[in-house]
């Protein structure tokens, strides 16, 4: 009888819970009520034509984005708001991702946002701020980019966001901030700027802070350190001492005078000598240097045509050129480079926050060298200078085309581009026969490792759905990004050219390289790239565009899904059919014991929603394929449903997580 009661017990136990998962969950706060309530406090012009009634937030000005219904991106830009910001109002918004209030009339103190829990990116800057930048602000472990220059924000900046892991960029300049600047640490910083303040102190030599120059630190009279050129050794003065006087004057101080004034008159004679026998000296070498001057001439010509001597290298193995110095040539000063003269033979810093570093291209030809990986846009460098710091080095192939003032503008456009999912351009290199490319390195690897291991043939393994979401909703982030800027396309688009960056985000990297491609060249694109192309930009003629990136990314995800390199074109090989392929590789894979999609109806919903989104994007006809905006929307609401289906997140066990920590952190680049 016992038995049989627990046996009862548990069936209705289990019945209860399956009721409670199929009942609709209340949504948290209702988002219209809470942007009403935000727009009483600081809409006093009435500038936001916000009205109630049971009309979608999702379509109302200012609300960029939302996520399963929530609002999701907030930007209220330069629209004189007034007023303070109320945090138990902006705290409802649990479900932001990104926050900005840029360029308005707000004042009071920046609110205790730690409500919002899933905010990446927090843009403060240009208002009338004061008081001090809340502590609570550290509790936000998602956030990756923190503006909040042009306010009037006191006290110190808080020791508590070095606990911001993520922490990408981080904009205090021009407010009121005082004490020392906190030692951060966090290797993915990238941008920073705390300048025009009332700092103090010794800047911290840490590995993030000490790849920052003067700029990211001016305005600071108090400040010191070496990335300032400025001594932190005691700025005691003698005017700062009371002068002390001898109670008797000295008897022998007049002989004491004289024999001073004797040493002054021989030390002037000495140097008048001296400099005479230099300028024999001078004459003498001048004399020699025209007669080696045709000779010094040819060696000029010969330093100049390479930079590295691993060009001569074969494959992108870890042994490539190791310690061999980005200037190749040691006979030369600077590696060959020799043309200051023409004004083209300096480091190029595009982008205001990557003037902030402090390498120059000195450090960059000293730098060791190890090839990394060899395109059709020419070949990659792992570059270590001495200082310990690493960038990664694009040498193009053809440094003829296009022309240089065309060159310069499309460095200028791709300088400007930060955003989370990209790999920030640096500086650029431009000479007669030389075009260098600086990028941040990424240790942890390419997107092609990930799938691929160190197998090139079709090796690999599909990913779990769950990471296929997650890749797929960072790559397209990024490529709408590049796509927001009318004209301007990724073009190269491959699981090669995705980087993994420190929290193992994708990011896009190779970006807007095409236009440098030669247009007569007779070179063909690998078989491997060729078939990541869309039909139309198959010629290395056609210029690429927006509509070829989005077949490419369907592509790409189809190599997620399976874990194959596109060796054949899918689309003329498989047609309609590729879905049936798509699952037949998959079922392999449960035939062998490892199942990526667990065999749950749930994996079938999402993988089936992953295919409707590739087979879209790659449409023979670019007119029938979807922006990337669309798509961006599609991976979205699946990602949305899959965590409420599987009450779960992407990096619960066996998902993403054991996926990437299972691979080796130094990966190298197949380009």
């Amino acid at each position: 009888m016992e038995k049989s009661s627990s046996v009862l017990f548990h069936l209705v136990a289990s019945v209860l819970y399956v009721v409670l998962l199929l009942l609709p969950h209340p949504v948290k706060s209702d988002d219209a009520q809470t942007l009403l309530a935000l727009k009483s406090s600081i809409d006093v012009s009435n500038k936001l034509p916000w009205v109630g009634g049971g009309s979608n937030v999702c379509n109302w000005v200012g609300v960029r984005d939302c996520f399963n219904g929530r609002v999701s991106k907030l930007v209220l830009e330069h629209l004189n708001l007034t007023g303070s910001l109320d945090p138990t109002i902006l705290n409802r918004l649990d479900q932001l991702r990104v926050l900005s209030f840029k360029g308005n009339s707000l004042s009071g103190q920046i609110p205790d946002i730690s409500g919002l829990v899933n905010l990446k990116s927090i843009f403060l800057n240009d208002n009338n701020f004061s008081g001090v930048l809340p502590a609570a602000i550290s509790s936000l472990h998602r956030v990756k980019v923190i503006v909040l220059s042009g306010n009037r924000i006191s006290g110190e900046i808080p020791p508590s966001l070095l606990s911001l892991r993520r922490l990408y960029v981080l904009y205090l300049q021009d407010n009121l901030f005082t004490g020392s600047i906190p030692p951060f640490n966090q290797t993915g910083l990238r941008y920073l700027n705390v300048s025009n303040n009332q700092l103090s102190g010794e800047i911290p030599v840490t590995a993030a802070l000490v790849h920052f120059n003067a700029s990211s630190f001016t305005g600071n009279p108090r400040l010191c350190g070496e990335q300032i050129g400025n001594s932190c050794e005691d700025k005691t003065t003698p005017s700062s001492i009371s002068p002390s006087y001898p109670l008797f004057p000295n008897k022998h101080e007049g002989s004491s005078n004289r024999r001073k004034l004797i040493k002054i008159i021989a030390g002037s004679v000495g140097g008048f000598v001296f400099l005479l026998i230099c300028l024999l000296l001078l004459c003498l070498m001048c004399r020699n240097c025209r007669k080696e001057n045709g000779s010094s001439t040819a060696g000029a010509a010969r330093r100049s045509k390479g930079v590295s001597s691993v060009e001569g290298e074969e494959g992108s193995g870890t042994g490539g050129n190791t310690g061999s110095g980005m200037g190749g040539n040691n006979g030369g000063k600077q590696g060959g480079f020799s043309w200051e003269g023409e004004g083209l033979g300096s480091l190029v810093f595009c982008g205001a926050g990557n003037r902030e570093m402090s390498y120059r291209l000195e450090d960059l030809l000293k730098a060791s060298a190890e090839t990394l990986g060899r395109g059709s846009m020419g070949s990659t460098y792992k570059a270590v200078m001495e200082s310990g710091f690493i960038v990664t080095v694009k040498r193009l192939k053809d440094a003829r085309y296009p022309r240089l003032e065309e060159f310069r503008r499309q460095m200028a456009l791709l300088g400007k581009l930060r955003h989370p999912n990209l790999v920030p351009l640096r500086a650029y290199f431009q000479a007669k026969e030389e075009r260098l490319l600086v990028y941040d390195y990424f240790p942890n690897g390419s997107l092609f490792s990930l799938i691929h291991g160190s197998k090139s043939s079709g090796g690999g393994k599909p990913l779990h759905w769950t990471s296929c979401l997650k890749i797929t909703e960072d790559l397209a982030t990024g490529l709408l990004y590049i796509h927001q800027n009318p004209g301007l396309a990724h073009g190269n688009l491959k699981s090669s050219n995705v980087l993994l960056g420190s929290d193992f985000e994708s990011c896009l990297t190779d970006y807007g390289l095409t236009m440098f491609l030669n247009p007569d060249s007779q070179e063909e694109p690998s078989a491997t790239s060729l078939f990541y192309r869309a039909p139309e930009c198959r010629s290395i003629r056609k210029p690429p565009s927006q509509p070829a990136d989005v077949y490419s990314f369907g592509v790409l995800i189809l190599e997620l899904l399976t874990g194959k390199t596109p060796f054949q074109d899918l689309v003329r090989e498989h047609g309609s059919d590729i879905p049936t392929w798509v699952r037949s590789v998959r079922e392999e894979e449960t035939e062998s014991g490892d199942d990526p999609a667990s065999g749950n109806e749930t994996s079938e919903e999402k993988l089936q929603a992953l295919l409707n989104i590739a087979m879209a994007c790659v449409q023979l006809v670019p007119e029938t394929r979807p922006t990337m905006r669309e798509v961006l929307k599609m991976i979205r609401d699946a990602r949305a449903e899959s965590q409420v289906s599987s009450n779960g997140s992407d990096h619960s066990p066996g998902r993403w997580s054991d996926t990437v920590q299972s691979l080796p952190r130094e990966e190298h680049l197949s380009i």
